[in-house]
């Protein structure tokens, strides 16, 4: 008998993509992730654009984090064009970058992921329950917009970010006026930590093979080296030789393999295990005083990984909002040549890869983008392969909101657009 499953507007995702599994003598014969948005082709109508256009081209390709196509994009050309930024530039970046983590977080935690580990539908029906939380989860996210419009010019896109630096420095009263509610942001980053860790997850654990950025000196967001759980250490230059996209006949987004053919896990778990040491001291007590042990191995635990990081960049961003005290040019002088660069940052959804080639003129003349949900979408498939034999049994509706929820818990951005995912099962 053929059964067929079919979510046709699979909310709190961003992007158009489809689940087909079928099944042969009652065995799962066959899984795809099947990503039929048309390609954007960002990469293509880069070229031969200006360099300083990038940041705000690339900008556009997310809405929800928009700052870490930036923060590529600038690394990325300004290691091209052999440009060193201060001190106090890099200290500007990783506050824009905590603010949008802050809005990004809130988002997903509560808005996104919740309701399903809570039996809802969506926020609205958590809200009807629980308002205090969905309050809660609202402010946070505004305050996230809030720093970003302050420090970029506009909440969404913002527009302040260039190669070499900023356009200009934000005014310092009105950094130091959000103090405040950061604050705030920090205590009920706390409590959401403590909200996290009393959720039911799904049992359900692989031996993935974490990617991240490190740093020795501080929990790895805007740059660093690219580390494996394996012990592999690369510099961003090196990422592609170690990181190989290759297109599958079912989807319009590439997948992502190791070198050596294996699917990988990029994002909050994968930072939170290789970097716990790098936490400061606020969110390594709020993960223990919650009882997380790490390793964490459980994909519906991403949501556990990203409420501990909403501590952390809520202490660094009150930090950097006390410290905060611009001298000198906002951006550094560039002189134009041939050059090539690689960047490297961690959107919210995990490791965001840019390289671009410029001539002397300034004009692009090779892009590539790699995001975090394309380097995911292979290994989205493996737990796949392993969670689905455990539900497919399930009453038709349960198997096809669990199959969500394992996706919805890696928060993709598949087109950092919106809306659905169709599930078909056949038997």
């Amino acid at each position: 008998m053929r059964q067929n499953i079919e979510v046709d507007a699979l909310a709190r995702v961003e992007g158009e993509g489809a689940l087909y599994i079928r099944l042969k003598d009652g065995e799962i014969a066959e899984i795809q992730v099947n990503i039929y948005e048309p390609p954007r082709f960002f990469e293509g109508f880069l070229k031969d654009r200006y360099y300083q256009e990038v940041p705000d081209i690339t900008a556009r390709i997310c809405g929800i984090c928009p700052v870490a196509y930036q923060m590529s994009s600038v690394q990325a050309l300004e290691a091209a064009l052999s440009v060193q930024i201060t001190p106090q530039m890099r200290l500007l970046r990783r506050l824009l970058y905590c603010a949008e983590y802050i809005e990004s977080h809130a988002l997903h935690i509560y808005m996104l992921q919740a309701p399903d580990l809570l039996g809802h539908d969506s926020a609205l029906s958590l809200a009807a329950v629980a308002p205090d939380v969905v309050r809660q989860a609202l402010r946070l996210k505004k305050i996230g917009n809030n720093l970003l419009r302050t420090i970029g010019g506009r909440s969404v896109h913002p527009v302040n970010t260039c190669v070499g630096g900023f356009y200009r420095w934000p005014d310092v009263q009105a950094i130091r006026s959000l103090i405040p509610e950061l604050e705030w942001a920090l205590e009920a980053s706390k409590e959401t930590v403590r909200f996290a860790a009393g959720l039911a997850y799904p049992e359900f654990e692989m031996d993935y093979e974490f990617v991240a950025l490190t740093r020795p000196d501080e929990y790895a967001i805007y740059d660093g080296e690219i580390l494996s759980s394996t012990g592999k250490k690369i510099t961003p230059e090196e990422f592609e030789k170690s990181y190989i996209e290759s297109h599958v006949q079912h989807s319009n987004a590439l997948h992502s393999h190791t070198s050596d053919g294996n699917t990988y896990f990029v994002g909050p778990l994968a930072r939170l295990n290789l970097n716990f040491e790098q936490l400061r001291p606020a969110a390594r007590q709020a993960a223990e005083e919650a009882g997380i042990t790490l390793p964490l191995r459980n994909p519906f635990k991403n949501l556990l990984a990203r409420a501990v990081e909403l501590v952390e960049v809520c202490d660094v961003a009150i930090e950097l909002c006390r410290s905060y005290q611009p001298t000198g040019t906002s951006h550094a002088a560039i002189q134009l040549k041939n050059g090539e660069g690689a960047g490297v940052s961690e959107a919210p959804r995990g490791l965001l890869y840019h390289r671009y080639i410029v001539d002397e003129a300034g004009k692009i003349r090779f892009a590539r983008i790699t995001p975090p949900t394309a380097q995911n979408f292979a290994q989205m498939e493996a737990d796949l392969w392993q969670f689905a034999p455990r539900v497919i049994d399930l009453p038709h509706e349960d198997a096809t909101l669990a199959c969500e929820h394992l996706v919805r818990s890696y928060d993709p951005c598949i087109s950092c657009a919106t809306h659905f995912l169709k599930l078909t099962i056949d038997r």
